[in-house]
């Protein structure tokens, strides 16, 4: 017999990211199984570089809307399915609703959202002894019990080769030995942000190392990437926006080096083990490490930070603009040798 499972995903890249241990905990179980995840078409990307995963279905409901009829409509829908049970990962009342309107036997998450009837197995979250996500999200998978069982492994994603060889007959047009992406954005707020002036020196200093310099990002990066692109004297080609999650994830893959704000990007750096200098801000590599042996972290522990705000409560940003470009080429030059790149 085979358990078919269904995941509600996230809608954070990064917090997708995290959930692919929980998946992976979830299919080494003696009882076999197949895993289906709903998500957003902003996250579905992630899910196609899970092996693990059956199907990615689509959750076609936006942000904040309710839509009571149409969701029960969508739940009926995949009732056929049959599943056995359901992982309902973001903590709010409305990604509850589906797998409650489908009658799945068990649904699994944490207490949150006056959510507690829609849900049969409740876990009430401690963030004090669980701090960081990925492993809120592994304990669901022992939710009969308090502890988890086994070696949590570090969040990874799978890219294929052909994807690989596409996106370098693409993108690679300079024939350098070695590529550098920067990832200058972050959906959560410029608090998170190193200032785009250091992410054009330090472009063109990886143009003097021998690196052909990337900038992704999403359409919102896509004005900071062209600011990077002429003051680093076009030393760093802008993507920002006119590349899919897939593609990016597929550059990433291929990177030899990824330099990135604590960000979803840098969480599919890590994904991926690609050598990585991740800079924060606002937030903390206590809560929200690049889960890899391959990173390096710049941080400044100011008596300020972190504050986790959108925008700089003081108004001054020292926590990123105090990062030097020195400090962070000095990181750079520290995570080659530490991944044999150099």
């Amino acid at each position: 017999m085979v358990k078919k499972i269904l995941v509600i995903a996230p809608s954070w890249i990064g917090d997708a990211v995290m959930s692919q241990p929980l998946i992976s905990k979830i299919k080494e179980a003696p009882i076999s199984c197949e895993i289906d995840i709903l998500a957003s078409s902003w996250v579905q990307p992630i899910y196609r570089k899970i092996p693990q995963v059956s199907k990615v279905l689509l959750n076609p409901y936006l942000h904040g809307q309710l839509k009571l009829k149409s969701r029960l409509q969508f739940a009926t829908s995949i009732k056929n399915n049959r599943y056995d049970e359901c992982y309902v990962l973001p903590n709010s009342f409305k990604s509850a609703l589906i797998p409650f309107f489908a009658k799945i036997p068990i649904r699994i998450g944490y207490i949150g959202e006056f959510r507690y009837p829609l849900l049969t197995h409740c876990r009430r979250l401690n963030k004090t002894n669980t701090p960081k996500l990925v492993n809120q999200y592994a304990e669901l998978f022992n939710y009969k019990s308090e502890n988890i069982t086994g070696k949590l492994h570090n969040p990874r994603l799978a890219v294929s080769k052909k994807s690989k060889s596409d996106i370098q007959n693409q993108f690679i047009k300079l024939q350098k030995e070695k590529i550098a992406c920067l990832c200058p954005g972050a959906e959560f707020g410029p608090a998170k942000m190193w200032p785009y002036q250091k992410y054009s020196e330090l472009a063109k200093q990886l143009g003097v190392k021998g690196y052909e310099v990337f900038v992704i990002g999403s359409e919102r990066d896509a004005l900071i990437g062209e600011k990077i692109h002429f003051l680093s004297n076009k030393v760093a080609t802008n993507l920002c926006g006119k590349t899919s999650l897939d593609d990016a994830i597929a550059l990433l893959s291929i990177s030899d080096l990824v330099v990135s704000n604590d960000s979803g990007l840098m969480h599919v750096a890590a994904a991926l083990n690609r050598p990585l200098v991740a800079i924060y801000g606002s937030s903390s590599p206590d809560f929200t490490p690049p889960l890899t042996d391959n990173a390096t972290t710049a941080r400044l522990e100011l008596p300020c930070s972190p504050c986790f705000q959108r925008t700089c409560p003081l108004k001054h940003m020292e926590c990123l603009a105090g990062l030097s470009v020195e400090h962070i080429y000095g990181l750079v030059c520290r995570q080659e040798v530490n991944s044999g790149t150099k």
